[in-house]
Order: C-alpha cells, then sequence, then structure tokens
C-alpha cells in the first residue's frame, strides 16, 4: 500500500513538474558561451605551439582544429 501512494504520488509530482504547454507563440532563447570544443581547441594549441594568436585562431575553429589535432598528433 505504501509503495502505491508512493508511486502515486511521484506520478502526479511529475505532472506538475513537467506539465507545461507549449504553444505556438512560445519562443525558446538559448545563448550560449564558449563551447566544448572552443575550450578542448585552445588548451590543445597551446600544449603544442605555446602562442596565445595560434590559441585565439584555434578556438575560432574550434572542433576542426580538434579533429586535425587528433590526426596529426
Amino acid at each position: 500500500m505504501k509503495k502505491l501512494t508512493l508511486l502515486v504520488f511521484l506520478l502526479s509530482m511529475t505532472t506538475l513538474v513537467f506539465g507545461q504547454e507549449f504553444t505556438e507563440n512560445t519562443k525558446i532563447v538559448t545563448t550560449s558561451g564558449i563551447g566544448l570544443g572552443s575550450v578542448i581547441a585552445v588548451v590543445a594549441s597551446w600544449d603544442r605551439n605555446k602562442s596565445i594568436l595560434w590559441a585565439i585562431l584555434h578556438g575560432i575553429l574550434s572542433w576542426f582544429y580538434v579533429i586535425y589535432f587528433a590526426f596529426t598528433r
């Protein structure tokens, strides 16, 4: 009986928490800062070149440089 009561309670709570209604007029705006690829590229570039300018350039290229670094290492 306790398990059934707990299950009903948890299901009702998830309905309250996740039961948001999205309409056609809802706009979701996502902003992001520095991505994971940029951070990995900057660290890899600094480890290889010890140059801030190269690190900035590779941070802009992000995942492209990470893949290049992985293949040429």
